[in-house]
């Protein structure tokens, strides 16, 4: 299976949504390098070259994602990670922003996939397995 690097960023630090990420992928067979809380993006950038990671997997609670990630995807491609998968979810700005505004401006940063509050794992691990095998061909 795929190998997955996890954490929240920067100055978030609360770490229920990141524990139900990993166990289900876990629970899907893929292999979980999970940084923790709190985690600088230079450290998800080294796990994830160390790991040979398929993907990065970030949980926000905090609501201040947009801007601690907004550097992420630039970091990724500097790194020859140009490939790999980006996901985050969570609660993802702060204050009333409608969930497509919200969505919409991670797109822009170069996630691949991006959750609101509440989003069951299936439906997250599903779309891994998806983008998973689009990529696969681009990887060989």
């Amino acid at each position: 299976m795929a190998t997955v690097v996890t954490g929240t960023v920067g100055t978030d630090v609360h770490s229920m949504g990141l524990r139900v990420v990993e166990y289900a992928l876990r629970k899907a067979g893929h292999n979980v390098v999970s940084l923790g809380v709190q985690v600088p993006l230079g450290e998800f950038i080294d796990a994830a070259r160390e790991a040979k990671a398929d993907a990065i997997w970030v949980s926000s609670f905090a609501g201040h994602a947009e801007y601690e990630c907004a550097e992420l995807r630039d970091m990724c491609r500097e790194a020859g990670l140009s490939n790999i998968l980006l996901y985050i979810g969570g609660y993802l700005a702060v204050g009333p922003v409608p969930w497509e505004e919200s969505a919409m401006r991670f797109k822009k940063l170069g996630f691949d996939r991006v959750y609101p509050p509440g989003t069951v794992p299936p439906v997250a691990i599903a779309d891994f397995a998806e983008d998973l095998a689009a990529i696969q061909p681009a990887r060989q």
